[in-house]
């Protein structure tokens, strides 16, 4: 199992990310908490220069990356925009792989950061594996979707949530491949919180709740339409080890509750959230009979949604 990073290295990791960027709000909504029956609070990684997590986690990986001559990373959008934007940062050439019929929008993100773009394969991880072979043949550094310093310095976010709500109960957090709820896992470990850790995924993109349930690795397809940046088929190992020791439970979310918590989060907030970014707050809907009394969280991951997806959420 991957050794989670420290409370020195999470300290380390969030001098590297406030360097670059402030701490993003965590708010109380009370609309939201009326309309949820919940104490419940959020965790705006939507309010990031990249309006997603992800950009922790990169700004800490180039700090401890060194000289080379370019980059290249997989993605659904949010860790390619944060491999561009940290690539602009520090000077390095950048190639982004992402799959056909991927979000225009994230696309047209990531190119605005400087990033070359190729579209390859169906899914992510026919976008990885080719992404794999391009930084082989051309010699590119492949900056990976989780890694320690990923993890390190996403743990930022919820070192701040758990800071400034220390009595916080239940954190839900969506899961990709990992690197965001592992983050959660160690900033709750260091700061010596009871809070317990649930994960949510997608009822459509279910590799990491089968293998959950099971102990073991599952591969299995990906047939969302809205949480790509839960559409996973194949788990991370190391991510999979972190998450059976320390994560509580895992909630499957269906696109019909992620459009609906989409709808909610803007109507008692009017914050913009992705499918991945609402999945936490479509879990608590889901789960709401057992929070009652319970002070909770959930991390609105991001909120890169392209327009036509959003305009349908709020349609109902």
């Amino acid at each position: 199992m991957m050794e989670l990073p420290s409370a020195t290295e999470l300290e380390a990791a969030a001098r590297v990310v406030y360097r670059h960027m402030p701490p993003t709000p965590q708010y109380r909504w009370p609309l939201l908490c009326e309309r949820l029956g919940v104490d419940v609070w959020l965790k705006h990684e939507n309010h990031t220069p990249v309006g997603a997590f992800k950009l922790r986690g990169g700004l800490v990986y180039f700090d401890k990356l060194g000289k080379v001559s370019g980059v290249i990373a997989a993605t659904r959008g949010n860790h390619g925009q944060s491999v561009a934007y940290c690539a602009r940062e520090y000077g390095v050439p950048a190639t982004i792989v992402v799959p056909h019929g991927n979000s225009a929008e994230k696309n047209a993100a990531m190119r605005a950061l400087g990033a070359r773009l190729i579209e390859h394969g169906h899914d992510f991880q026919a976008a990885f594996e080719h992404a794999q072979a391009l930084a082989q043949d051309e010699r590119l550094h492949m900056v990976p979707s989780f890694d320690r310093p990923l993890v390190a310095g996403v743990a930022s976010a919820s070192l701040e949530l758990l800071g400034a709500v220390p009595d916080m109960q239940t954190l839900y957090v969506p899961i990709g491949l990992g690197s965001g709820i592992c983050a959660a896992i160690a900033a709750r470990n260091a700061l010596g919180s009871s809070a317990e850790i649930v994960g949510v995924v997608s009822a459509h993109a279910r590799a990491y709740a089968a293998s959950f349930a099971e102990r073991r690795p599952l591969e299995l397809p990906v047939t969302t339409r809205i949480a790509d940046g839960m559409a996973v088929r194949k788990p991370d190992a190391a991510a999979l080890e972190v998450i059976w020791r320390y994560v509580d439970r895992i909630v499957e979310v269906s696109d019909d509750e992620v459009g609906q918590a989409i709808g909610l989060i803007f109507e008692c907030t009017h914050n913009v959230a992705e499918g991945a970014g609402a999945a936490g707050v479509a879990a608590m809907r889901k789960e709401r009979a057992r929070l009652a009394g319970r002070k909770v969280a959930a991390v609105l991951s991001g909120g890169n949604i392209d327009r036509d997806v959003f305009a349908a959420a709020l349609a109902g």
